[in-house]
């Protein structure tokens, strides 16, 4: 018996928002496209503090309306803690250009917002349907799906999008992973309602605090609109697994070690199981191939700290759509010149940052109680997620002048 195989111009794997993101700008290209995400939607999903570069791109899909009539918590910075020592960022206060203000958000709507965007678009979206294996010998790529009733057919597409997320469709099927030079870290997180009494904490940021002895231990306290808010813990595998107890149970007693923290959430009730993940960093071979690009956490992941992961995910959708349509109308395209390395630089550059957040230098930085306020606002943009933006030194030479600051602190 002959398996059905169907053709599409674009097939995008996954319905998170960089597939949600890349459908929309390709419909508004006049591109076919077709997305197959294995879950139904809404869905849980953790990277819930968005920043403000993000709203270039769901505005560049045209998303922009419904997201901001989605009634997400408001967000306009982040603010650093660790014992009493206090800082925070105010992104509209930044170096570059854009959007200044986002928002935080609980993902399994925000998700749903934007995919049922692309829908009205014109994308077509399968929800639980699989994708089992990738042929790309052929002249154009075939993939096989398994549908929610079991059966199977194929799907040839004149170029393939995987935005899978931690699913990390094709970098499984075609053997690209390669090793994050990240250690093993996992994280422990949960919704609470936080009850957290009116004038004791901006809701308007994320509030990142430091354990009180280790300094590459943090925690992450996202409020939302609806007076919940998403809270988790971060550090290397080993150190966590010194808790017992159930995951709630473990959260708990990390949370109780930062007074601060654990004095906001005095009275908050702790109604979601927390859950656990790790050794989420992730890296592979190549972001393209023959046929292929992979978005998002689909080609790789650095870590939470700074919310970066969706900004990378949109970034990655904005550039390989470009490409994609100038493929599709029978330009040649450099795909490692205009997709990979102009998504690499961007990514490098968080990179950095999150090294230096670990070892303890930038936290020096920018709890230092005289940091010039121009050095502030390139570091403001950076946070906001402006890290392609080439006219920030801290962009273009984040490294030494990480160092420098470091040795100027210390000094």
């Amino acid at each position: 018996m002959q398996m059905n195989t169907e053709q599409v111009d674009v097939l995008i794997i996954g319905a998170g928002p960089a597939g949600s993101v890349a459908a929309g700008l390709l419909r508004k290209r006049g591109i076919d496209v077709l997305v197959l995400e294995k879950e139904t939607f809404p869905r849980f999903s953790i990277g819930e503090s968005l920043l403000p570069q993000s709203m270039a791109y769901i505005e560049e899909a045209g998303m922009l309306q419904a997201v901001v009539e989605a009634g997400f918590q408001y967000k306009n910075g982040a603010a650093f803690v660790r014992g009493d020592r206090y800082t925070d960022f105010d992104f509209r206060d930044k170096f570059s250009a854009g959007w200044g203000t986002t928002y935080q958000v609980q993902r399994a709507r925000f998700d749903d917002v934007l995919i049922r965007e692309a829908q009205k678009q014109g994308a077509e979206v399968r929800f639980k349907h699989q994708v089992s294996a990738v042929d790309l010998e052929g002249e154009q790529p075939c993939v096989t799906v398994r549908d929610p009733d079991g059966k199977v057919y194929q799907v040839r597409a004149r170029f393939l999008l995987d935005a899978s997320g931690f699913g990390r469709v094709l970098p499984r099927l075609l053997d690209l992973e390669s090793p994050s030079n990240f250690p093993v870290r996992s994280a422990i997180f949960t919704h609470v309602e936080d009850r957290i009494p009116l004038g004791t904490f901006d809701r308007n940021k994320i509030r990142v605090s430091v354990h009180p002895e280790h300094v590459d231990v943090w925690y992450w306290t996202i409020p939302f609109s609806d007076g919940r808010c998403s809270q988790g813990v971060v550090a290397e595998k080993r150190f966590l697994d010194q808790y017992t107890g159930t995951e709630t149970e473990r959260l708990r007693a990390l949370v109780g070690e930062e007074p601060g923290l654990a004095k906001l959430l005095a009275n908050a009730d702790w109604d979601t199981p927390a859950r656990q993940i790790a050794g989420y960093s992730a890296n592979v071979k190549s972001l393209w191939g023959k046929g292929y690009a992979l978005l998002g956490n689909a080609g790789e992941f650095l870590d939470p700290v700074f919310s970066s992961g969706v900004t990378i995910a949109f970034k990655s959708a904005s550039l390989a759509t470009a490409c994609l349509a100038r493929q599709l109308n029978g330009e040649t395209v450099d795909w490692q010149a205009d997709y990979g390395r102009p998504l690499k630089d961007g990514v490098d550059c968080f990179r950095t940052f999150v090294q230096a957040w670990y070892e303890g230098s930038f936290q020096k930085l920018i709890f230092h109680p005289n940091a010039t306020p121009e050095i502030r606002r390139m570091i403001s943009a950076i946070l906001a997620g402006y890290a392609w933006d080439r006219t920030n030194p801290f962009v273009t030479e984040s490294r030494r002048r990480l160092g420098v600051l470091e040795q100027l602190c210390e000094a």
